[in-house]
């Protein structure tokens, strides 16, 4: 197995083309999982540890820019603020060495229907930054995923950053496990409120053979809001809303029965999640005096 270790950007997008068998790595808490126990022998691995602007975040026009190699913890510590449902996501991630390692573009790089940090990212409406030495192009996250474990990366493209326009409205993140940390989601849902354009975010998470939005929940909880004027007013949400919301959100996942849980229970859990969610996110937005 050979083993590269570019300094610059510019040297790992010439190795990723050079060499596109080559298996990025970062935090290495996927990749490195995968060698030990065999289930991965890639011809070469390409560590962007030193690759600098990897590890750096910024706003432009009002857009966060994450570098591909920032780690949770520093999601968790200096994005709190802007992006509270994935640092709500990131807080359920392994344990502190994990989170201090682990990153956003690792999640994204592996695509695995049960990635913590997909839902939230799909209800913010993120794109992913992904660059060659063919140049750069961004792709929306809901077209991001293409199976399980694939994604629209092509062989000689690297993912670079995330951009996320930090949603007007509270965001929220839910995930169901045998404990809090250290353990593969059964089930997650993230959701994002978007009272600027009077719009509804949702993420589900190891119910589907990719991570997936909800649309049809969307759809039907944006309407309700906007017909009943619930947007202007942030009166009390009814609890019928809240119950049908929850359905739709169910009725989108595709789950299967694995040693972690079974179809049917993820399709309860998804509607119980988003049904507290959504009561968590409405009560934050009925007593914020922002948007």
């Amino acid at each position: 197995m050979r083993f590269l270790q570019p300094t610059t950007w510019a040297e790992a997008l010439e190795a990723k083309t050079v060499h596109p068998d080559a298996v990025a790595i970062a935090g290495g808490t996927d990749v490195m999982v995968a060698v030990n126990f065999g289930r991965l022998r890639p011809a070469a691995l390409l560590d962007l540890t030193r690759v600098g602007e990897l590890q750096e975040w910024g706003t432009e026009d009002g857009v966060v820019r994450l570098g591909a190699g920032v780690p949770y913890a520093r999601v968790i510590t200096e994005l709190g603020d802007r992006l509270p449902g994935l640092a709500m996501a990131s807080r359920t991630i392994g344990s502190p060495q994990i989170r201090n390692r682990g990153t956003v573009g690792g999640n994204l790089a592996t695509a695995s229907p049960a990635g913590d940090a997909h839902p939230a990212l799909l209800a913010a409406d993120a794109e992913v930054e992904v660059a060659s030495v063919r140049g750069t192009r961004t792709i929306p996250i809901s077209d991001f995923y293409r199976g399980v474990k694939r994604s629209a990366l092509a062989a000689d493209e690297l993912i670079a950053a995330v951009r996320i326009r930090p949603p007007s409205g509270p965001q929220q993140y839910s995930k169901i496990g045998t404990r809090n940390a250290m353990v593969i989601a059964v089930a997650a849902f993230g959701l994002a409120l978007h009272p600027d354009r009077r719009a509804v975010g949702t993420g589900i998470g190891s119910a589907a053979p990719t991570p997936r939005r909800a649309t049809a929940a969307e759809d039907f909880l944006a309407g309700e809001l906007a017909s009943a004027g619930l947007w202007e007013s942030r009166a009390e949400l009814p609890a019928t809303t809240a119950a049908r919301f929850g359905e739709l959100v169910a009725s989108a996942a595709a789950p299967i029965d694995d040693v972690r849980g079974t179809a049917a229970y993820r399709v309860h859990a998804l509607s119980v999640m988003a049904r507290r969610t959504l009561g968590w996110a409405w009560t934050e937005y009925r007593t914020s005096k922002e948007v």
